[in-house]
């Protein structure tokens, strides 16, 4: 991951299901393999693989795709509780985009 985001500086980058969710948050209109998902978040597959129950349980995340051996999963965005955070991420880019556009209109 190059860049932190503000839903990680907001929840911290200790925990690996936060970086998951972040990482499906930014790429919500893809769909990656647990692989890719464990690169783009920037944890391990091994560690990935000790969350996924849970994120599979919880429908945080579906499957949408065969691609060969490989399965295909995306962000279920019909899950209330990725709804809730992703209105929060967005809640935090909107707040932190008004802070800075404060800043910028107080300098000049």
């Amino acid at each position: 991951m190059e860049e932190e985001t503000l839903f990680l500086k907001f929840f911290g980058t200790k925990n690996p299901t936060i970086k998951v969710l972040d990482f499906l948050i930014d790429n919500e209109a893809f769909d990656y393999s647990k692989t890719e998902i464990a690169k783009g978040a920037g944890i391990s597959r091994t560690t990935l693989l000790k969350i996924w129950g849970t994120l599979e349980e919880t429908g945080i995340v579906v499957e949408t795709r065969k691609v060969g051996r490989a399965k295909m999963y995306k962000l279920n965005k019909k899950n209330p509780i990725v709804k809730k955070f992703m209105e929060f991420d967005e809640a935090l880019s909107d707040y932190y985009a008004s802070k800075i556009a404060k800043e910028v209109v107080m300098k000049v």
